[in-house]
């Protein structure tokens, strides 16, 4: 099937399958003679597979490591589930982080009269030099 056909039953756009080809992620299609990338019921599957796990959040590497212990049918569950709780510990410490900016930003906005004059917390605490906004980086 084509590129086209792919993209609509994995649900993943043909740009992003042909990035993930160059990046070797999925294995690269076959050619036809008139030089159409040409995919199996199998990349259908595994394009699926990583929409599910992109949308859960994994990284490009982490799907790379899904993909390999689906694979692999002598795989330990513990390799899965260390990579999943790799991943929930990572998704916790964001919602920390989005937390603490949430706290800071709804504190700077309490304090901001939100009036016709111009001194305003919000903008204070921007300009702060020593991180009296909330101290949260950006990554």
């Amino acid at each position: 099937m084509n590129i086209g056909e792919v993209a609509t039953r994995s649900g993943v756009p043909a740009k992003t399958i042909r990035y993930y080809e160059e990046i070797e992620l999925i294995q690269s299609a076959t050619r036809s003679a008139n030089g159409y990338r040409s995919y199996t019921e199998d990349a259908v599957h595994t394009l699926r597979f990583v929409a599910r796990a992109r949308n859960l959040g994994f990284t490009v590497e982490e799907c790379r490591d899904l993909i390999a212990l689906y694979r692999d049918k002598a795989r330990a569950s513990s390799d899965v589930k260390r990579i999943a709780e790799g991943h929930i510990a990572e998704i916790e410490r964001k919602i920390a982080e989005l937390r603490s900016m949430r706290a800071t930003l709804a504190d700077l906005a309490s304090r901001c009269h939100g009036d016709d004059r111009p001194d305003c917390p919000i903008i204070d605490g921007l300009a702060a030099a020593d991180g009296a906004c909330g101290g949260t980086s950006s990554k």
